[in-house]
């Protein structure tokens, strides 16, 4: 299926796009390329299968919570640049 340029033209309309004529054309070879893929892909007989998410049956893999000793205060306090009233102290970034 041979798309023309006008049909492109309304495409990129629609897409908001602004395509020179040089585009235009090899767009429209291109588009048509992929609309004859689909055509082929709606010729393949598909009854029987069952429809999916993604081609590889995939499991989340939890692990149980641990309830872990904390930090000690000294030891993230050690870390920081520095500290004020149990806070970090940082730069200022925003300007006013």
């Amino acid at each position: 299926m041979k798309l023309s340029k006008e049909q492109v033209r309304h495409v990129a309309t629609l897409a908001r796009l602004e395509l020179k004529d040089e585009e235009e054309e090899r767009f429209s070879g291109q588009l048509s390329a992929i609309l004859d893929y689909i055509n082929q892909l709606e010729e393949l007989d598909t009854d029987g299968i069952q429809p999916t998410s993604r081609a590889l049956d995939v499991n989340n893999v939890f692990r149980e919570d641990e309830v872990k000793a904390r930090f000690d205060e000294g030891s993230w306090r050690s870390n920081a640049p520095s500290e004020e009233m149990d806070h970090f102290r940082v730069p200022k970034i925003i300007e006013g």
